[in-house]
């Protein structure tokens, strides 16, 4: 029974993990027009469970991205500064689209993962009650 409680462990931190990053990729897609909005990037750490024996998956700090803002010009802009130029975001929609397409298919994995080991688990008391 071990084995099934690891397996169902293992997906459940990762279905945690990628539900996290996904809520951060739409913080990110939601900001795309912030002014000074910087995007945050969501990393994983192996977290080693006492109890279990088991490598799990959770996120670990997140950063925000420090690559350059957009420099926007709108000289009717209350942020404009003397030139008629602010910092927009440094948010790619392109790049946060594929990042929730990947984080949703994780994310469907772990719970396909779940989901048959469940189903495993039925099939043998199904068996063991005949």
């Amino acid at each position: 029974m071990s084995d099934l409680l690891n397996t169902l462990a293992l997906s459940a931190s990762g279905m945690k993990a990628q539900s996290t990053r996904l809520r951060h990729i739409s913080e990110n897609i939601s900001n795309t027009d912030t002014p000074g909005y910087r995007r945050k990037i969501v990393s994983f750490e192996d977290v080693q469970d006492r109890a279990g024996g088991l490598d799990l998956v959770r996120t670990g700090n997140v950063r925000l991205d420090r690559s350059e803002l957009e420099r926007i010009f709108d000289p009717a802009h209350p942020m404009a500064d003397e030139s008629g130029h602010y910092d927009g975001s440094n948010v790619d929609l392109v790049v946060e689209i594929a990042d929730a397409r990947q984080a949703q298919r994780t994310y469907e994995a772990n719970l396909r993962m779940f989901d048959q080991a469940r189903k495993m688990t039925s099939s043998l008391f199904d068996l063991l009650r005949k």
